[in-house]
């Protein structure tokens, strides 16, 4: 079994306040060549909440919650907003941590969605600090699938209780990538989505359920011009043949802007001019069962690293537009 002396949640980070929101777009387009005019459109997402991101909060709720079962203490560090990973890694050495595992608020294969978390550690680490070590993919562990299982579970209940409905249609999210992206996700490409489309098989199958499913696609951020994967989950329930749907956002953990945006504002809208029936699943957040799963990550074998050839790095195109966070 590995051995680690600390946890480190590393994660995007997010805004705090109406300030913050511009420093923050600033720091995750650097380099990209982004125009200010769409900066200023995604920043009008984070200002209708406040501009504050969920994200942050969710985290210091995640690092709460592992406190007690970690075994070891628990820090938390932002590639694109406070507390930084530099900042937080620092503060690690400070306190003596030699080797750390490494959680990252992603459970899948991919650029943004594991090499990119590759790439923080890289920046991250320096010499004679801690060694940090990212724990595996966690998208088919039973704690991930139980949390989800249940939270859906209790959308279609709600469902149940407010419409009369007993059959509505589960329908996966995950955030869509380029896919040229999705192509080379994995060792020999395609695992990004074949890995979401057994997460979502997994829930599926704890809630006993044998109806057909669907997996879709929200938060397309690219030019109109570059392929991305679909259907987008708008245009999905726009064309959904179903007395009732629930959303399910399984590629993500906790309910950040792309959740509260992205489907509790956009897709309530459309689901309410259409007149279907609509709740959406929490994300597995601090469910006991995801909590747990952390831990049991920890207490596996030392996980591979993996080679520098998977999940290559796109070549951005100067237009391409920042992921909500």
């Amino acid at each position: 079994m590995a051995h680690y002396d600390a946890l480190l949640v590393l994660s995007f980070g997010g805004p705090e306040g109406p300030d913050d929101v511009m420093p923050f777009l600033e720091n995750v387009v650097r380099g990209r060549g982004v125009p200010r005019e769409r900066l200023l459109e995604v920043a009008e997402h984070y200002q209708s909440f406040g501009g504050v991101s969920p994200i942050n909060g969710q985290n210091r709720d995640l690092v709460e919650a592992l406190r007690p079962v970690a075994g070891v203490p628990v820090y938390w560090g932002n590639r694109n907003w406070h507390p930084f990973g530099e900042e937080t890694v620092r503060r690690m050495a400070d306190d003596g941590v030699r080797r750390a595992a490494v959680f990252a608020t992603s459970a899948y294969a991919g650029y943004s969605s594991c090499r990119q978390y590759y790439e923080d550690i890289a920046r991250i680490s320096f010499d004679g600090g801690p060694e940090l070590v990212k724990l595996r993919h966690y998208g088919d562990h039973p704690g991930f699938v139980a949390a989800m299982a249940d939270h859906t579970r209790q959308a279609l209940d709600r469902l149940k209780d407010r419409a009369g409905h007993d059959h509505a249609r589960l329908v996966f999210t995950a955030h869509s990538i380029p896919v040229s992206m999705a192509e080379t996700a994995g060792p020999s490409g395609g695992l990004y989505e074949a890995q979401l489309r057994r997460t979502a098989e997994l829930v599926n199958r704890a809630l006993g359920r044998t109806a057909p499913w669907d997996l879709v696609w929200q938060s397309r951020s690219g030019p109109p011009q570059v392929p991305w994967l679909e259907p987008d989950v708008c245009d999905h329930l726009r064309g959904l043949d179903a007395e009732a749907a629930v959303l399910v956002p399984i590629g993500f953990v906790s309910d950040h802007m792309e959740v509260v945006y992205d489907l509790d504002t956009e897709a309530r809208q459309v689901a309410e001019e259409r007149g279907l029936p609509m709740e959406r699943a929490s994300t597995a957040g601090t469910h006991p069962a995801f909590v747990r799963m952390v831990r049991e990550l920890m207490d596996e074998p030392e996980p591979v690293p993996c080679a520098l050839t998977c999940c290559p790095a796109p070549k951005r195109r100067p237009a391409q537009v920042p992921d909500q966070v």
